[in-house]
């Protein structure tokens, strides 16, 4: 990753332009994850607890426990005829 200082640029500016271009590249995601080897099987589990946990947060969200919405409104059961 290269950043060259722009003219009247300080250098806490071109720092800061630095840190913002290496998390948009995601480089820092990429070196974390390969740290340590994961089998297989644990990025499946990985996979599960992440999907499970956005299924969760949708789920909150549709019943307004989330910040900033409204509660949706219930509809009633409806019930076969016996």
């Amino acid at each position: 990753m290269f950043v060259s200082l722009r003219d009247g640029e300080s250098q806490e500016g071109l720092l800061k332009r630095f840190q913002r271009s290496i998390q948009n590249s995601g480089l820092l995601r990429e070196v974390k994850a390969k740290r340590f080897f994961v089998s297989p099987g644990e990025k499946g589990r990985i996979a599960a607890r992440k999907s499970a946990a956005r299924y969760r947060r949708k789920a909150r969200k549709e019943a307004g426990l989330e910040a900033g919405t409204a509660p949706r409104k219930k509809l009633p059961l409806k019930r076969p005829p016996a």
